[in-house]
């Protein structure tokens, strides 16, 4: 099969694209034939530090296909089927196998382009905002880059539970697109103060909430603009600099702090149950992810080029 790999960690360029073995389908996984591979957050992040253990590595987590061969011990899968699958490397393929519990079956004629964009976003924007942020109708959260993946679904997301939600981006483009899905106050992430801007919004309260995806220079400044009891999770650090939090900021304030990993958690039963809930909304058109621009898999370091200098609204997604 063809694929996108490195053999070496660094830039975008590092990316090759050629021939390397059709992957083995073990006793309890699927092997689907990709039509469509969402690039994420995290495909970025392990292609520039994850280590090559042997020859190579193939790039990407998460893909949307149709499944070609299943292991003896699978049972609620068969070929022919139609799912989006998550696996810790390997998706940047024609072929991606990973574990029956990790292949989440699809709506019959939905769009595996938009169903490929959907576990990882939607599913860490879900637990975000009710598993570990604890998020209640009439509350208001701050979402710290809502223009990306899992910021278009915090977006969407916590409107439809009731919430008042305010998010930066880095264009005004951006904060009127994201207007469209239920933005109700957009700040400049650029040049906008975002305690400054948020005391005002709130009648200088502060948020109930705030959901940090970019971490950085002005990570203080989402932490100011949390209420006294608020609560803060930490998810990602798109700018590539790692927030420093005081100790004695934390005490002082009493909020609240957590962080978490989806990948983590994408194990549990009850994950699952949530992600096929998610993909039935998107496919019901209740939520929406835009997918930017597409590259062809042979473009997978273009693909990845353009997503590190352009930022762009929503996904950019590979067809094989």
């Amino acid at each position: 099969m063809k694929a996108a790999f490195y053999t070496e960690t660094g830039a975008p360029e590092v990316l090759q694209y050629g021939d390397v073995e059709d992957p083995t389908c073990g006793p309890a996984d699927v092997v689907i034939k990709v039509s469509a591979i969402s690039i994420e957050g995290g495909d970025l992040l392990h292609r520039r530090i994850t280590p090559v253990d042997g020859a190579r590595r193939i790039g990407g987590y998460q893909a949307a296909g149709t499944v070609t061969m299943v292991g003896p011990e699978v049972k609620s899968l068969r070929p022919g089927d139609s799912v989006v699958g998550f696996n810790f490397s390997c998706s940047h393929a024609e072929l991606f196998a990973v574990p029956q519990h990790f292949a989440y079956p699809v709506p019959a004629g939905t769009d595996l382009k938009a169903m490929s964009t959907v576990p990882v976003a939607f599913g860490t924007a879900h637990q975000a905002l009710f598993e570990y942020g604890q998020l209640r109708s009439g509350e208001t959260l701050l979402i710290h880059g809502a223009s990306g993946g899992v910021g278009i679904a915090l977006v969407q997301i916590a409107k439809r539970a009731g919430a008042r939600v305010i998010g930066t981006a880095s264009s005004p483009e951006k904060i009127a697109a994201l207007k469209t899905l239920g933005l109700d106050i957009g700040i400049d992430g650029r040049t906008g103060d975002i305690r400054a801007e948020t005391l005002a919004a709130t009648r200088g309260y502060g948020v109930d909430l705030a959901i940090d995806l970019v971490g950085g220079p002005k990570f203080s400044d989402l932490f100011a603009a949390i209420r006294p009891r608020g609560r803060l999770v930490m998810v990602g650090m798109a700018s590539g600099v790692q927030p420093t939090l005081d100790p004695a900021a934390i005490r002082q304030s009493a909020v609240t702090v957590t962080g978490f990993i989806f990948g983590k958690v994408m194990h549990l039963p009850e994950i699952g149950q949530m992600i096929s809930g998610l993909l039935s909304d998107v496919a019901a058109g209740e939520l929406v992810m835009p997918v930017e621009k597409t590259f062809r898999l042979s473009e997978a370091a273009a693909a990845h080029r353009h997503v590190e200098d352009n930022r762009p609204f929503g996904k950019v997604v590979l067809i094989p």
